[in-house]
Parts: structure tokens; sequence; C-alpha cells
């Protein structure tokens, strides 16, 4: 079967599937929405609560956009790899290749109303949410056409439109935050519920248990989401935790372990704790996943881990191969059609590091600019409070 009997999902992340294709290559795409029942590649493995059934529901149309948009992500990050050796990026970078699955099947499960707050490995969470590729290298390369006006840079994404929090630099820092927005949502009686997601590299920060204490003794909808990826910067996690299992953690809070570098079973899972959140209060989910690039670009990502290790996820694990494996085994599309469908995405993503060069970078006076609400603190004055230096805009 061709994909001329299918066709992308309405809402689909980033554009219809569709414009996926040259012009000579497109034909007449039917709607086909018929569930699919495919099972987890794993068993998950829970802490305090009964796991969810491994038989996952989906539909072609919905495979096509799991692989298209994975197949964005990857092309976008490793185009930022290219951008930051050549200067172009500058400052830090914490790149999301290998982890996809976790962004994909996460925004699967949920809606926009639920809201994510992650760590500075933010770039495809944002795509996730909806946000567009030029607006992420716009924000890499520093201009005002960025998603934070060229001022956050890498680590600091953000877009409030579609309850995306942003990626925070300080690691474990989001975690409290994501419990405070879940206590938003509570309060306001919004019935969403709040993503945080945080590294294994960040399970062991006290302010981590501090909020995870507060939101299971009010209830609070929140859904703590440990990417596991093995490694945190440079340490592997047999030699910063004595105990590695992260779904754990929590103690008295139930926990789910995921294979996250399956998509589907990363949406069931987040189906799951989603429901369960509303419910019940916190839960926490281990994603065990991996990063194919280092740390971040300054981290050559082979002094702690042999290339072996890394080729050898690749070949057994990598998210996109995964699903182009159920496409082609479920004969919903053609192995040159998904190679089609890639290189026009290469296309895509060539087309918004171009445009994203072209825009202009921010004033020098935008470094006085949102920091302070507009009427108060304007004014910036010595340390003898006596001498004005400088009025704010």
């Amino acid at each position: 079967m061709a994909l001329s009997r299918l066709s992308s999902r309405s809402t689909t992340l980033f554009q219809p599937l569709a414009a996926a294709f040259p012009t000579t290559l497109r034909r007449h795409i039917s709607t086909d929405t018929t569930p699919i029942t495919v099972e987890t590649s794993l068993p998950f493995t829970s802490h305090l609560v009964e796991p969810p059934s491994r038989a996952v529901e989906t539909s072609s149309s919905e495979l096509l956009s799991f692989f298209r948009d994975m197949a964005l992500m990857r092309r976008m990050e490793i185009a930022a790899d290219s951008l930051y050796k050549a200067k172009l990026i500058r400052g830090f970078c914490h790149l999301y290749d290998g982890q996809e699955a976790v962004a994909i099947g996460m925004e699967a499960a949920i809606t926009r109303r639920d809201a994510i707050i992650t760590s500075y490995r933010d770039h495809c969470t944002f795509l996730g949410r909806g946000g567009g590729i030029f607006e992420a290298f716009s924000e890499l390369m520093g201009r005002t056409t960025g998603c934070s006006k060229g001022k956050g840079g890498s680590m600091h994404f953000y877009k409030k439109d579609a309850s995306f929090y942003g990626g925070h630099g300080i690691v474990g820092a989001q975690a409290p935050l994501g419990c405070g927005l879940a206590f938003a949502q509570k309060y306001s009686k919004e019935e969403a519920v709040t993503f945080t997601l945080y590294g294994d590299g960040a399970a062991n920060q006290g302010q981590l248990f501090e909020a995870l204490n507060i939101a299971a003794l009010w209830d609070l909808p929140a859904v703590l989401v440990c990417e596991n990826n093995h490694y945190g910067m440079g340490t592997a996690e047999w030699r910063s935790a004595k105990s590695p299992a992260y779904f754990k953690r929590g103690d008295y809070v139930p926990g789910l372990k995921v294979d996250g570098m399956d998509a589907l079973a990363v949406k069931q899972a987040c189906k799951f704790a989603k429901e369960h959140a509303l419910k019940n209060g916190p839960i926490i989910l281990e994603m065990d996943t991996y990063r194919y690039h280092g740390h971040s670009m300054s981290d050559p990502g082979s002094t702690y881990r042999t290339r072996d290790e890394i080729s050898g996820v690749r070949q057994v694990r990598d998210p996109i191969d995964r699903v182009r494996k159920l496409i082609i085994s479920h004969d919903i599309a053609t192995e040159k059609e998904l190679k089609d469908m890639e290189k026009e995405v290469r296309k895509e993503v060539d087309a918004a590091v171009a445009q994203a060069k072209e825009s202009p970078i921010p004033e020098p006076s935008d470094l006085f600019t949102n920091i302070y609400v507009k009427g108060f603190g304007s004014e910036s004055f010595g340390a003898d409070r006596k001498e004005l230096r400088a009025t704010l805009p």
C-alpha cells in the first residue's frame, strides 16, 4: 500500500504531510485514521501503581507524522552542530538527537493546555509544542526573530501560548517551577497537568525531592519525567547514583519506567500518567533513552563511552528507524517514499537556516528590556544611590 491512501493528521506539528514531497511526487491523499494496535518494544516496569497495557492504539497518519516530525528534529540538531562549529551559534548548546521519541510521544498523549517545562536540552521540546524551525534557528543564532527574541539562546527557548515554559540553565531548577505550574493548574481548576522534564544528572538534586514532597502533600497534577540518557555530563549513572532506578526515587510517589526510544511506549505512558496525576497527584516517569552527541558541544562524547556503544544503540534502538520499520511492515509507505520525505525535511531545514542567517540581531539597547515591568525600576543608579547612571527603556 502506498502513501496514496494516507494523509497526515490535521494536527501535525510542523506542516501538512503532503508538503513533505516535491510537486512531482504529490498525489491525492485520503484520510486514513483506521486504528492500528502495536505492542510496545518492552514491558513497563512500575512502582506503587499498576502499569498500563503494552497494546498501544495508533494509526497510519500518526505513524507518518511521528516519522516526519522526528526526522525534522534530528535534522535540526545536526544543522545546529554545524552552525556551532562555524561559530554562528555561540555559548552553550546541548543537542537532543537520539531522544526525539520522548518529545514526540509525549505530545501525542497530551494537549497544549497541559504545560511542559524542561532543562537546557530544549530545542526539540520547543518544536513539539508547535514552534517553528525558523524561530528555533533564529534563537540559536541570537536573532530578533527567535522565540525569545534572540536573548535566550540555546538554553532558553520559550512558547507561552503553547504552555511551554522554557528551557532552564540551572541543573534541576525547573523541578520546583514545574510543581508550581501544577499548583497553579489545580488552584485554577484547569483539569490540566504539568510535565517537568529533567535528566539523570539532576535526579540527585535536593530541590527535586523538596518539590516532590510538596506536590505529593497537595496532590498536585505533576508528572515528573526523568530523561535518563545514562550520562550526567560525562559521568555514568552508576558512578553518580547509588540507586539508578529513578522511577522509584519518589518513594511514596508512584513511578513507571518506560522505553524512551519507543515513541508509542512514551505516548502510552504519558497518557496513563496524565490520567493518574489528575486523579491522584504526582507520578514519576523514567524515560530510558540515549543521546548521540556529547553532553554539550564542548563534549566530544567519546571519552567516557565507546564509539561501539553509540553505534550499537543507533543500530538497535534508534527511535526513527523503529517507526520506519513499523510503517514499512504495515505497508503504509515504501522505503523510497520515506527517503523522499527525509530529503524534503533537509531542504526545509536548509531554508530555515538561510532565512535565520539573514535576520537582524538585537539592538544594544535591547539588553535592558524585558527585565522590569514597564514603569517600575526604570532608573539605574550607582552604588551610592545618588548618581543616576542610566534610564532604561
